[in-house]
């Protein structure tokens, strides 16, 4: 029996997330594992590092599986790709330590929002936007305040999880770049829509429209006094897995 590890590039736009859904629902684990089970005739169930929202993308995502074939792995990237969408790619495939677990395995995870002052017609799958010009230098004060190991509950749509609502953020910058802004953030462990509720109250930040203490407080004391949205997820790119 194989451990064999994918790693998978995907463009989330026309997909209800990562995770496997009934009813025909199309996502990107069901897809692969469609086809999976057609080419190596067996039962497969694909293990990710992170389960994706609606339209969120993947740069690398990491997903593995078992499996009892002996197919080389050249030829098993070749047919998935010329079988799969456009949207979805294998970017590469390893056989891993029976032991690894494309989750539990990771040490760090990094995500990426790519941010535009208004809507394009050319990038509007990949870029959420602002709906006008922020304050660089505000944003990038009030990422610095997530910095460390905090309690996101309120700053997620994750229901209460046995292994708590701590996450230890690592890194967490706004830069500009060209047209766009980029958001980049790494951390051991993501809540669900964390990210795009991050996004969200620092483009309130930018605006003038929230100070970057009230973001401090509502991580030291758990409690938001300001009605948030979260960013829209085309933005949002699953950047690197870490192991």
């Amino acid at each position: 029996m194989r451990n064999i590890c994918l790693e998978v590039e995907y463009d989330g736009t026309d997909y209800c997330g990562w995770q496997r859904q009934s009813g025909g629902i199309p996502t990107v684990q069901g897809e692969l594992e469609t086809l999976l089970r057609r080419i190596l005739r067996e039962q497969i169930e694909l293990t990710a590092a992170g389960r994706t929202d609606k339209g969120v993308h993947a740069r690398a995502q990491v997903a593995n599986f078992k499996t009892a074939s002996s197919i080389e792995l050249r030829r098993l990237v070749h047919a998935l790709n010329g079988l799969l969408p456009v949207t979805i790619r294998i970017r590469g495939a390893v056989v891993a330590s029976p032991d690894f677990h494309a989750r539990y395995s990771a040490k760090e995870r990094e995500y990426r929002y790519f941010l535009v002052e208004q809507p394009s017609a050319l990038r509007q799958r990949f870029t959420g936007f602002s709906g006008g010009t922020l304050d660089l230098s505000a944003m990038q004060q009030a990422a610095g305040l997530v910095l460390g190991a905090h309690d996101f509950s309120v700053l997620s749509k994750e229901p209460h999880a046995e292994n708590g609502m701590f996450c230890n953020v690592t890194a967490c910058t706004w830069t500009g770049e060209e047209e766009h802004l980029v958001f980049r953030i790494a951390a051991n462990r993501f809540l669900r829509s964390m990210v795009r509720y991050l996004v969200g109250a620092m483009i309130s930040v930018g605006r003038g429209e929230l100070p970057a203490e009230e973001l401090q407080s509502v991580l030291e004391t758990g409690t938001r006094r300001f009605s948030l949205v979260p960013a829209s997820p085309g933005g949002l790119f699953l950047w690197e897995i870490r192991y």
